[in-house]
């Protein structure tokens, strides 16, 4: 992308990703009009510039996009370098890229209630709700090795601004009551021993039996598996970081059932209400919690 001169100034430097439409672009709106100086970014050069777009037409004049793509560890390099240049450090990081790891029929899909699909009495699925290894290995890979990559480059940066803040965009769908694999629960949820490790492990084995097809007989989610076990693994992700970095804010928070593609716009809630909670955290004072999962503006639990 071209080099431009941006004037830093004393403004706090947002960034977040997968931020061309949904919850992330109304994130970076709100943000920008909260006086944060924000760097929008996705996947797709023409969206991002697009959404860069519809922003200053919403009055929004301090946006920059650059690309990124979690996957891509080229693009997350080229990205960090970009902050570094021109801003010299990093405030806010909102990872909110995500995918479902799905193949729904959205027709189908709005005739069943959650608790069909996810909760105690769900019943597999297969014909509206489809998952294959790969689309089960796509949705690990942004929604929780993309998210660390991510953080991991970034996290140098959050430590040289005076209010580091980590806020990871996660999911309800990501508490440990809907696992009924003891492992995994067992693993997640032993908070003073938890390690990135061990969160590593639960996701290679959750892999390994999507591809031997086991996700029934060893007790994982019928439905949207690969989406549940990504949010969990997010979730317990966020505590391993916060006890590692003590100096930088870092929460995850579930914003809601909103209305986005990512559900066929199946959700309750408009984007302006989604955006709510990530951005709380994204602002809140000094001193505010750390280590914490968030159901949109209220503490939660990750269980």
């Amino acid at each position: 992308m071209a080099e431009t001169t941006i004037n830093t100034g004393i403004k706090r430097i947002a960034v977040v990703t997968g931020a061309n439409k949904g919850i992330g672009f109304e994130i970076c709106r709100q943000l920008a009009s909260n006086g944060i100086r924000v760097v929008l970014t996705a996947r797709d050069v023409r969206r991002g510039n697009e959404a860069i777009e519809k922003l200053k037409a919403k009055g929004c004049s301090d946006v920059v996009f650059h690309q990124l793509d979690v996957m891509d560890p080229t693009t997350i390099s080229s990205l960090k370098d970009f902050i570094k240049t021109h801003f010299g450090k990093l405030d806010i990081l909102v990872n909110n890229a995500g995918i479902n790891g799905s193949i729904i029929n959205p027709e189908e899909r709005r005739k069943l209630s959650a608790d069909q699909i996810y909760g105690p009495n769900a019943i597999p699925l297969k014909e509206v709700i489809k998952q294959t290894y790969q689309t089960t290995e796509d949705c690990l890979r942004t929604n929780y090795y993309g998210t660390k990559q991510v953080s991991e480059a970034l996290i140098p940066l959050l430590l040289l601004s005076h209010s580091g803040r980590i806020v990871n965009v996660s999911s309800i769908l990501g508490q440990l009551k809907l696992i009924s694999n003891e492992n995994a629960k067992k693993e997640l949820g032993e908070v003073d021993d938890l390690t990135e490790e061990k969160v590593d492990k639960v996701v290679e084995g959750f892999l390994e039996d999507v591809k031997e097809n086991l996700i029934e007989t060893k007790g994982w989610p019928v439905n949207i598996s690969a989406y549940i076990v990504s949010k969990a693994a997010l979730n317990a992700y966020t505590r391993v970081l916060a006890k590692k970095f003590p100096k930088i804010a870092i929460n995850s928070v579930t914003p809601g059932y909103t209305s986005t593609d990512l559900n066929h716009n199946s959700g309750g809630l408009t984007v302006e209400e989604g955006a709510k909670g990530p951005v709380m955290l994204a602002l809140m004072p000094e001193g505010g919690p750390s280590g914490l999962f968030f159901d949109q503006m209220e503490v939660s639990t990750f269980e």
